[in-house]
């Protein structure tokens, strides 16, 4: 049955099709029911009115009552204005309009009384208002219901229409007696009593017309928790599911394979915490049902190396084994790394990627489908239709949210059972929103590192100290170490003073000359073939200075290279110098990440260079990136699969999330089919939030 929510926007009294397709495109807004859930952002007191006279410069906001004069157009072109003088008993300041004039002309009225709200600014010495928001001191008295007035995100475009905060709060006055009675509760008595009673419908009425601000306090929490409910519903509804129903193929033996690289050929003793790991991995395995683990480790910390021994179960239980990272350096770096490991043991490994020759790629496929090919390492390739297995027992994504979910599902259909999955990345994952983006699958965190490593030392130097750094470079060459230099652009741009690439590397050749030193330059416009030289080049020792971009973020390991030295520092993300910071430190010398800025930073690009002097703990930097830059920036929304939030927020409702998913967990423990009557409402608008929705949570 149809639901008043579902109504296009143009029927609601005050839209009309203009306006409604203007709020499609601007706030995707389309339906009763996406504006009822276009929350205010922050609430002013309309209760208290200034007078001309008190205006100073203390105050960020004034409400006057008072008459506006003649209507006066000044200045031509951009500088083309509507002025209006207003005045009340105590005195007159101008108002100012530069956008939206054309419809102001024709709906203000002269020499009527009006109620006027904003920010007061200072031009040539006098007080004015600019863009202040109008209503009819006639309409205002009629209309004002609550003293705590909404202020609601628009847009430029919007408010040219008309379309203000002030005019989007009389549409969702006008929306709410419409919807009133028909909007079903979604939570059960006993979750109502744990955010306080408040009804759904009597939540959207204060949230959009507050009475006071306890009230209003109350109905945002019952809305937050419900929205963070019903996504972690979600997430652990469909990990039961998988549990309960999805089998998987069972590795009960440990055998030639496993033992003889654990005993002969690990090139290290695993910390405790990798032991850990491999354990959690060889129970879900031989379980009989599908495991899907996402294994969070620092940079440095060892998951190669757990994620290679998971292979070898699998290759120890008659299955193959695919590993896929998001680009070809990642790709051939744990090609190089895993076949440097499994040498003299009898391990087919090959690697497929985009730039694979068609004569090998076809050797591969034949031999993959053949069940000849062990363990398989590649890009995006694997995807591809033709590439089949024999027999896929075991799938690793590495740095998972650089796939689409998509594409990661068709790594799962080339199985007939589901392959286990293991899930590995180096971003560390803030707690919030690993329970939002991976809630559905088990987790586990490697947080040692292996023996022998010493922290990083990290320091902030100005542009100012670049002879110094130069100086620091040459001592640590002189002991035979070698140095990356990253750059954030290839080539200078007119729009920004950011050091570019090509500058970087010749200065550097100025500064370091042949025959004494050797420079190299790496970017992401180099065909692969140059690439794969110049690395190979820094890798051997053959040259000192490896000048790059963010190509090296994630996939090189040289164990001699010592010192990175970042660029611009202040324009790169905290957990992108996270990363780069991670390429060294990965030998048993001392290392160094030299970060290099500008005199001017701001506020948070300080944070984000002070954090990364403070602490070398990922998990900490990825709290503060989190705060600084917000969930959808950090992960990347299109590819991570952050739900939409309305009201909620990750950073500043993390409790309330962790009460949410206690609840969700509780209900599944006690009715897990939501088949109590008790619980009908839960089930039924879960039921409506799944409708249309694609499951993709089986590979993610």
């Amino acid at each position: 049955m149809p639901s008043v929510l579902d109504t296009p926007i143009e029927f609601l009294k005050g839209v009309g099709p203009q306006r409604g397709e203007l709020l499609r495109k601007d706030l995707s807004i389309g339906t009763y029911g996406e504006l009822l859930q276009h929350f205010p952002f922050r609430y002013v007191d309309r209760s208290v009115f200034h007078c001309v006279r008190e205006i100073n410069e203390e105050l960020t906001q004034v409400q006057l009552r008072g008459v506006i004069g003649p209507l006066k157009m000044l200045g031509e072109k951009q500088g083309r204005r509507l002025a209006v003088q207003f005045t009340d008993a105590t005195g007159s300041i101008e108002l100012v309009w530069f956008k939206g004039i054309r419809w102001l002309q024709t709906s203000l009225k002269p020499g009527q009384e009006y109620v006027v709200f904003g920010k007061p600014t200072v031009f040539n010495g006098r007080f004015n208002l600019a863009h202040p928001e109008l209503e009819l001191a006639a309409t205002w008295d009629q209309g004002l219901d609550v003293a705590l007035q909404p202020v609601y995100s628009t847009t430029e475009k919007l408010t040219a229409r008309g379309l203000t905060s002030r005019a989007i709060w009389k549409l969702q006055k006008a929306l709410l007696p419409t919807v009133m009675g028909q909007l079903p509760e979604t939570l059960s008595r006993e979750l109502l009593d744990l955010v306080g009673g408040v009804g759904r419908e009597e939540a959207f009425r204060q949230v959009h017309a507050p009475q006071d601000r306890t009230k209003l306090d109350a109905a945002v929490r019952r809305l937050k928790f419900e929205e963070l409910f019903f996504i972690q519903l979600q997430l652990l509804k469909q990990k039961l599911l998988l549990q309960q129903s999805l089998r998987g193929n069972v590795f009960t033996q440990v055998g030639e394979h496993f033992n003889r690289f654990y005993h002969h050929h690990l090139p290290f003793e695993l910390t405790g915490a990798q032991k850990r790991v491999v354990k959690e991995i060889r129970k879900d395995m031989g379980t009989g049902r599908q495991m899907n683990r996402l294994v969070q480790g620092d940079v440095g910390s060892g998951k190669t190396v757990v994620s290679l021994l998971s292979m070898l179960i699998a290759l120890d239980n008659g299955f193959q084994a695919a590993l896929m990272a998001p680009t070809e350096i990642l790709a051939q770096q744990h090609f190089h790394s895993i076949s440097r490991m499994l040498e003299g043991m009898p391990v087919v490994l090959r690697l497929l990627t985009g730039s694979t020759r068609t004569a090998e790629r076809r050797s591969i496929l034949t031999a993959l489908q053949a069940g000849e090919v062990h363990i398989i390492v590649g890009t995006h390739a694997l995807l591809e239709d033709r590439v089949q297995f024999q027999r896929l027992g075991l799938v690793v994504i590495d740095e998972q949210h650089r796939f689409g979910v998509a594409q990661r599902a068709r790594l799962w259909a080339k199985s007939e059972i589901p392959p286990h999955v293991l899930v590995m990345t180096a971003t560390p994952i803030p707690r919030t929103l690993a329970m939002t983006l991976y809630g559905d699958l088990d987790s586990s965190v490697i947080d040692e590192l292996p023996p022998g490593r010493k922290p990083i030392r990290t320091v902030h130097r100005f542009d100012s100290a670049r002879n110094a750094v130069f100086g620091f470079m040459e001592e640590e060459m002189a002991k035979g170490r070698q140095v990356y230099v990253v750059y954030p652009l290839i080539e200078e741009s007119e729009k920004s003073d950011l050091k570019d690439l090509n500058d970087g590397f010749e200065s550097m050749v100025r500064r370091f000359p042949l025959p004494k030193y050797a420079v190299s330059i790496v970017h992401g416009r180099m065909d692969q073939a140059t690439k794969d030289y110049e690395m190979a080049r820094f890798k051997k020792g053959e040259t000192n200075i490896l000048v790059a971009t963010t190509v090296i973020e994630v996939g090189v390991d040289v164990p001699n290279a010592s010192v990175m030295v970042i660029e611009n520092a202040e324009r790169f993300g905290l957990s992108q110098l996270h990363q780069l910071r991670g390429r060294v430190g990965r030998g048993a010398e001392q290392s160094f990440c030299i970060l290099m800025t500008g005199e001017k930073l701001g506020n948070d690009a300080r944070a984000r260079i002070e954090t990364m002097v403070r602490t070398n703990d990922g998990f900490e930097i990825a709290e503060t990136d989190l705060r600084l830059r917000g969930p959808g920036d950090l992960m990347g929304t299109q590819q991570s699969g952050l739900p939409q939030l309305h009201i909620a927020d990750l950073v500043e409702d993390s409790a309330l999330l962790q009460q949410a998913r206690q609840a969700a967990m509780r209900l599944l423990d006690t009715d897990p089919g939501l088949a109590e009557p008790r619980h009908a409402p839960i089930a039924r608008a879960l039921h409506e939030q799944l409708k249309g929705q694609a499951v993709w949570g089986r590979i993610s």
